[in-house]
């Protein structure tokens, strides 16, 4: 998201790794079937945001997933680029609001049983508990994603 925030903003020399990745994604075809295999039980494309597709499975589950926003360290390029927006007027998003509600990631998220052993290339950002919805350090984040029927 934040290099169409950066095309749009006519940035187009901004920070390349995000340029490249909305240009040219790189979704992680491998990381779905593996996942599977380490006993996923649920999983989705974060393509409308983190928050967006995070809440698409915990209605669909009827649990409430909470983030920690400590476990979600942004790209030194998405820190460039969040810092380019906001020189040019262009966002007042933080990376973190990046990260969470930006979209276009390309990337998957999953839910393992307590006590998976994870390869290097998934990293656990939150749990998953009774309730409903999504929260981010307990609290329900302002920030929604794409939402296609809006």
């Amino acid at each position: 998201a934040a290099g169409l925030a950066l095309l749009r903003a006519g940035l187009a020399t901004g920070p390349a790794a995000c340029l490249a990745a909305h240009r040219r994604p790189a979704p992680p075809y491998a990381a779905g079937p593996a996942a599977a295999a380490l006993g996923a039980t649920a999983m989705i494309d974060v393509s409308d945001g983190l928050v967006q597709d995070l809440g698409h499975i915990a209605a669909a589950s009827g649990v409430r997933v909470d983030l920690r926003s400590a476990a979600l360290r942004p790209h030194p390029a998405l820190v460039e680029a969040v810092e380019a927006l906001a020189r040019a007027g262009a966002s007042p998003r933080s990376p973190l609001d990046h990260m969470l509600a930006g979209g276009e990631d390309h990337a998957l998220v999953a839910a393992f049983p307590a006590g998976t052993a994870l390869p290097p290339e998934w990293t656990v950002i939150g749990t998953v508990a009774e309730g409903n919805g999504v929260t981010v350090d307990g609290t329900a984040p302002e920030l929604p994603g794409w939402d296609h029927f809006r």
